[in-house]
């Protein structure tokens, strides 16, 4: 497969969580373009299931879509940090609830097209209290909702965030 060659790159933004870069490219074809890619160090995305069989869901806003969204836990990698320690500091946060059982179940990328962004997927088991109180800085609503529930709540759009459509059913379909 061919591929673009990148002719010159410039950073357009840096930010806390993102930077931005506009790369001019020329394609097999010589045609020249330019890709918008958005640099990001990562995330975790934790479908959490209690010995009910119930999965923790949060309710946020999401100021990007201008409305809340129901959603698995997930947060970005800090620097420095392994995806291991993310997604149990995360769950704590984001849950009160520490993991007994933390499983990696591989990844994926938010959205390539334009973006760097890799999730990496854990299925949290074992689920007990935490001794840390949630974020303060959570908005959120927290829900334990019956795993069975979920297929038919992806399918009236009722969950429509992508990382939890993609982690709540490779959990769900998980053999």
């Amino acid at each position: 497969m061919e591929i673009e060659k990148v002719l010159d790159s410039q950073t357009i933004y840096e930010g806390r969580l993102l930077n931005l870069h506009v790369e001019n490219i020329e394609l097999p074809s010589g045609k020249r373009t330019t890709r918008e890619i958005i640099n990001h160090h990562g995330a975790v995305v934790i479908v959490a299931v209690d010995a009910e069989e119930n999965t923790f869901l949060v309710r946020q806003y999401r100021s990007a879509v201008k409305r809340p969204l129901l959603e698995v836990p997930a947060g970005k990698i800090d620097p420095g940090e392994k995806p291991e320690e993310t997604a149990s500091r995360e769950l704590i946060e984001e849950t009160g609830y520490s993991a007994g059982r933390m499983e990696a179940l591989g990844g994926f990328y938010a959205s390539p097209g334009y973006s760097t962004e890799y999730l990496y997927l854990f299925y949290a088991t074992d689920l007990k209290p935490a001794d840390v109180a949630i974020d303060d800085d959570e908005i959120a609503e927290i829900l334990q909702v019956p795993l069975a529930e979920i297929p038919g709540m992806i399918s009236s759009g009722e969950i429509c965030d992508s990382k939890s459509v993609a982690g709540l059913l490779r959990v769900i379909y998980k053999t």
